[in-house]
């Protein structure tokens, strides 16, 4: 390995280590959505990785492209720009409706009043709660869980534009054992780094007594996840 390659190398993995850091939506969403919904983490990780292979496969998948028909790297930036301000906004959407649904269960989930009759003519005021995980069992048998999926999406179209000029470089010198190398190095350590933090976070979590707040966890995976979004348009993580 040459010099010049050693630096691509080290440019490649730091740039994924400081992108996947530095932008929330790539863990903050995992983090609270595994935490609402009560997944192992076993569960957790491996849907990480499968987002995490969407979103850096998707933009590997234009690199590649764009070598094959020789597409000017400055199109592709640009093209890249355009499609993370669309997933910006649709990641905001996104946690806006999840953030509306959440509220309507837990408004949902407030006491309602009931009033019984008896034979003899007799009758009382009866109180209860919709219990909490009783609407949660009720909800997986019917909506089949597609928040999820639906963050899957937006993470197979949402680009990771740092990686399209560091694939571009060995490409220009069509040497496509370095264009491999490098596109796995920055692939390993973005997933790497988003499945280390959601895990150390998830972990971190369960060790809390989170009893009282747990009425309000889909509250608050849509608020994170909104905000998120929010970052994203206006601050550009």
């Amino acid at each position: 390995m040459t010099a010049e390659f050693n630096l691509l190398l080290l440019t490649a993995a730091s740039v994924a280590f400081i992108h996947t850091l530095s932008g929330p939506d790539h863990y903050l969403p995992f983090i609270m959505i595994s935490k609402a919904r009560n997944w192992s983490l076993a569960k957790t990780s491996w849907f990480t990785v499968l987002c995490g292979l969407g979103h850096v496969g998707s933009s590997i998948v234009l690199g590649f492209i764009g070598i094959a028909f020789g597409i000017a790297l400055a199109k592709l930036e640009l093209f890249e720009s355009v499609r993370g301000n669309l997933i910006a906004w649709l990641f905001t959407a996104f946690g806006m409706v999840y953030l509306v649904w959440a509220i309507y269960r837990v408004l949902r989930g407030k006491k309602h009043t009931h009033i019984h009759y008896h034979e003899n003519g007799n009758m009382h005021v009866h109180e209860h709660n919709h219990h909490s995980e009783h609407m949660h069992i009720h909800e997986e048998k019917t909506k089949k869980n597609i928040t999820p999926w639906i963050l899957f999406t937006i993470f197979v179209f949402g680009p990771c534009e740092p990686l399209i000029p560091i694939v571009m470089f060995p490409a220009a010198k069509q040497n496509w054992l370095q264009l491999v190398v490098v596109t796995s190095v920055f692939s390993i350590i973005t997933i790497m780094t988003m499945l280390a933090v959601v895990l150390v976070a998830s972990f971190g979590i369960k060790l809390f007594p989170m009893k009282i707040m747990e009425k309000y966890s889909h509250v608050m995976a849509g608020s994170t996840i909104l905000f998120c979004g929010l970052g994203m348009v206006f601050l550009g993580l």
